[in-house]
């Protein structure tokens, strides 16, 4: 039942706005203003490792999309929001998305992403732990980048290349997902 409501979201340019999907305890509002644009939710999901919920995902854009490489392709300001189901060691979580974005590029281009990599490693160990309930936000900004926001703190300097945004966004929506059940959701498919 929870990935039949992960699935109501857009599934298409005729689709109607959801009345917001509620995942696990997480809301996830119909639109979020970033960067003064309204994105609206694209689909929502639980990321499952074995039987356990680790966190709830969800994907705002300017308009609806059904696939990673529509969502390169779009103009404007873009955010995945995360909110933990249970505790994690932070550092655990910099490794996964490490090796979630290595399993989804060529060896050549994901070695350009390295020094990119190390940095949100060490974004994500400064935090130690991220508690059930804490969030994070990845967003796309045009003109100043890639931002990541922990517990509504924005970490660091932006990211400036767009390609590192793109790539993050692979651990979720790549040829390999971390779960193909959060890809489906996020792209607004229907469970099947």
């Amino acid at each position: 039942m929870v990935f039949l409501a992960a699935s109501l979201a857009w599934s298409g340019a005729g689709a109607q706005q959801p009345a917001g999907i509620e995942l696990a305890g997480v809301r996830f509002e119909p639109t979020q203003a970033v960067q003064g644009q309204t994105l609206r939710l694209n689909g929502a999901g639980i990321r499952y490792k074995a039987v356990f919920k680790v966190y709830a995902a969800g994907l705002y854009l300017p308009q609806p999309a059904a696939s990673a490489a529509e969502i390169a392709a779009m103009p404007g300001a873009k955010r995945l929001t995360i909110t933990m189901l249970r505790d994690i060691d932070s550092e655990e979580l910099g490794r996964l998305f490490y090796r979630g974005v290595e399993s989804n590029m060529d060896r050549t281009s994901f070695s350009r992403l390295v020094p990119g990599m190390v940095r949100m490693g060490q974004i994500f160990s400064a935090h130690k732990k991220l508690l059930a309930g804490d969030n994070f936000y990845v967003d796309w900004l045009p003109g100043t980048g890639m931002l990541i926001t922990v517990k509504g703190q924005p970490q660091g300097e932006p990211f400036k290349e767009p390609e590192f945004f793109d790539a993050l966004l692979g651990v979720w929506l790549g040829p390999n997902p971390a779960d193909w059940r959060l890809k489906d959701a996020l792209l607004g498919k229907p469970a099947g």
